[in-house]
């Protein structure tokens, strides 16, 4: 039940993306840019210094500098340490305990790191919208699109993009600022949503857009 050990894997470029269902393009009076579990625990799966993990979180890095930049509100998704079975729910069956309440394991690298103004939303279940007020966020800033980077493709990002198009958000997955448990399993979730519920782009691309 714990996180596997993932081998480095190049991350996709533009030629890489399945082709989109739907042509919308990402505006910054619109979106807001979605940090998904960027914390060591999950983190550490991946081998140090390699891609997808390097890549990875230099792209978020760029879409962060940017977003502030242009007043696109931030919103990092944390999981709290030391949870309860209670609060664990059915992620116990599946994934054991979760995060250990260790400061180390729960914390963002600097590279990606909150800034003040920034928001921490604790997350629960694999959706970001899940038992958050996520969604009441994007409404009350006259919000509707989601920019989403981070970990991990083919679970929590896949199913917050999922999730927001259940709910008449339009979500963005950047292709590049996003790494999973191997690249067969992150082709799948990019495929996936480009074909059911998100527009599927890059970081390089997303900069022409914002």
């Amino acid at each position: 039940m714990a996180l596997p050990s993932i081998s480095a894997y190049p991350l996709p470029s533009a030629g890489d993306l399945p082709e989109n269902r739907v042509s919308w393009s990402a505006e910054a009076d619109r979106a807001v840019l979605l940090v998904h579990d960027l914390q060591q625990h999950f983190l550490s799966a991946f081998p140090a210094g390699q891609q997808p993990l390097t890549g990875m979180l230099a792209h978020t890095a760029r879409l962060l500098a940017r977003a502030r930049r242009l007043g696109v509100p931030v919103v990092y998704s944390v999981q709290r340490g030391g949870q309860s079975p209670e609060e664990r729910g059915l992620q116990l069956d599946f994934w054991g305990p979760g995060v250990a309440d260790d400061p180390a394991a729960l914390a963002v690298p600097d590279a990606v790191a909150p800034a003040p103004g920034d928001t921490l939303l604790t997350k629960w279940k694999y959706s970001a919208f899940a038992r958050t007020d996520l969604e009441e966020r994007l409404r009350d800033c006259g919000r509707d699109q989601l920019v989403i980077t981070g970990v991990y493709a083919h679970i929590g990002v896949l199913m917050t993009a999922a999730d927001a198009w259940m709910r008449d958000i339009q979500a963005f997955v950047v292709a590049d600022a996003v790494a999973d448990f191997s690249a067969e399993e992150h082709a799948l979730a990019l495929r996936w949503a480009a074909g059911r519920c998100a527009k599927v782009t890059t970081t390089d691309a997303l900069f022409q857009e914002v």
